[in-house]
């Protein structure tokens, strides 16, 4: 059932709102006057007009009373306040452009959309942009339309936006109530980092805005792509973003638009609520891959939560179809228990060693990334499995390169773990056909300190990550990413027959024919050596 006819004029970016009396509303952007060019800027559009067309005009609401089967026939305007971004775009205001991918919802009696305002069209589209929440007081039980009132949050002329310092793009807000009555608020930047603030009293202010961060301080990275976050049924928090950026967006000189790339794979991130001075607070874990696609130009975005009857499921879309995907509970529950967690995992667990390890064993036998298929035509059937290595490493550092551990026969097929010149720890992969090799990053290993060095390799993603310390690398200021690709024509890593250990340097070593979570790699640093 069509909400706008498909014919135009354009009719974009719906959002809905039940209310207690079963009444659906949907909030979206309509191109009422029918505008078909609109100003932008020369050195992106050479006759300064853009013909995109989608994010302007009238703010819009249409309901129905039938769970959707049809909609009123009159589209109702929603009057939104002219802010400073409005009134410095080339029309003054007069004419708006603005958008909403944020979820509608209530809190204390009242309904709020969000909408994301913008300041003008060139290079990246949105040159500037910040977030505002559109609140209702009487939506939730006035059944008249024309008496639904409106007002814009927050109070004065001037939206969410970056941080101090920040770029001029903030947009796409998320929003969620935590169990004291704040508001949390994230969003993406074009800062390379994700940003969040938080409310005190319902919307109508913002504390200073500031960049994600780990429980651990660490800033989060993301690039300017869809970064949303849910309350869960448990009243803990999930979060969705992308894990790269930093300064190689930040710095870009076309930052606008390279913002927008690598968006698989998903990660997340669990929240558990803290208090401090002002309120509740989210502390956040370090993250997980949630989903990923094969191909890695994909953009997998703009996801919403579902809980049934105890099961999560995200619902995203890669610009073609939309998808649904049932999580796994265990990796929801890992991302919430990391902050305590210290349990040894023994699942896949193929061999250890601690004390006197030896200089070399029988080489542990790990299960290919893939094989020849049962279909007709015998092709690659790729079985999505992984290993990891777990280190407990002490090392004198000089600029030779030390070998941890081997298993290449003397044409270099096997795996290899060596430090390198940058104080790092690389992994060397071979199957005979090709190489692949990824660090962790620079200066992440310290001289005559024992050290817990864990490398995931993961057959699904096909993805190497490193977590140092029971810290996952992330590329810090060093690469845009800690983690990296291995070719998915990488048969495996079996070797010689023999695995060559350096007994000087390692003190503990245990070799899973699976990849480890990082929840489950920084449970065994805790646990210790």
């Amino acid at each position: 059932m069509d909400i706008e006819p498909a014919s135009g004029p354009e009719a974009s970016y719906a959002v809905p709102l039940k209310v207690p009396s079963g009444r659906i509303y949907v909030f979206f952007n309509h191109n009422t006057d029918n505008i078909r060019l609109v100003l932008a800027d020369k050195a992106a559009y050479k006759d300064g007009f853009s013909r995109r067309v989608d994010s302007l005009g009238h703010f819009v609401f249409k309901y129905s009373d039938d769970h959707g089967r049809s909609w009123s026939a009159t589209r109702y305007d929603i009057p939104q306040r002219d802010f400073e971004i409005d009134r410095k775009n080339p029309y003054g205001g007069k004419l708006k452009f603005f958008w909403t991918v944020g979820k509608a919802f209530t809190y204390k009696g009242a309904g709020y959309v969000p909408l994301h305002k913008v300041g003008g069209f060139g290079e990246g589209f949105f040159t500037s942009s910040e977030g505002v929440l559109l609140r209702s007081p009487n939506i939730l039980t006035e059944r008249d339309t024309t008496k639904i009132q409106w007002e814009t949050f927050p109070d004065g002329d001037v939206g969410i936006r970056a941080p101090l310092g920040g770029g001029p793009v903030a947009e796409e807000q998320s929003f969620s109530i935590l169990s004291d009555g704040s508001i949390f608020c994230s969003f993406r930047t074009i800062d390379g980092h994700p940003a969040f603030t938080y409310s005190r009293d319902g919307g109508r202010t913002w504390e200073p805005s500031q960049y994600m961060r780990y429980d651990d301080g660490r800033l989060m990275k993301h690039p300017r792509a869809a970064t949303f976050l849910w309350r869960c049924e448990n009243g803990k928090y999930l979060y969705w973003f992308h894990n790269h950026g930093g300064r190689f967006i930040r710095e870009h000189p076309n930052r606008r638009t390279i913002a927008y790339e690598d968006r698989n794979p998903v990660w997340l991130v669990g929240g558990i609520e803290s208090d401090s001075p002002d309120g509740k607070v989210i502390r956040w874990s370090q993250p997980e891959i949630a989903l990923y696609d094969d191909d890695p130009i994909i953009r997998i975005s703009y996801p919403d939560l579902v809980e049934d009857a105890g099961d999560f499921f995200i619902t995203e879309t890669q610009k073609d179809v939309a998808r649904v995907h049932k999580l796994d509970p265990s990796l929801l529950q890992g991302l919430w228990n990391q902050f305590d967690a210290k349990t040894i995992s023994r699942e896949g667990l193929i061999w250890e060693a601690a004390g006197e390890v030896p200089a070399s064993v029988r080489a542990p036998t790990l299960t290919p990334f893939y094989r020849r298929s049962n279909r007709a035509d015998h092709g690659k059937q790729d079985l999505r499995t992984g290993f990891s290595l777990d280190l407990w490493v002490r090392l004198e550092l000089d600029p030779s390169p030390h070998t941890l551990l081997d298993n290449r026969t003397s044409d270099g097929k096997g795996f290899a773990l060596v430090t390198t010149a940058a104080n790092a720890v690389e992994l060397i992969m071979n199957d005979g056909r090709t190489e692949n090799r990824w660090a962790s990053d620079p200066g992440t290993l310290v001289a005559s300190k024992l050290q817990h060095v864990v490398v995931i390799v993961d057959g699904g993603p096909k993805i190497v990550t490193f977590v140092i310390n029971g810290m996952l690398n992330d590329g810090g200021d060093s690469r845009q990413s800690g983690w990296g690709r291995f070719s998915p024509d990488l048969r495996g890593v079996a070797g010689a027959a023999e695995l060559r250990i350096s007994p000087a340097h390692v003190h503990r070593v245990r070799i899973f024919n699976r990849y480890l979570r990082n929840a489950e790699v920084i449970a065994l640093y805790r646990a210790g050596p």
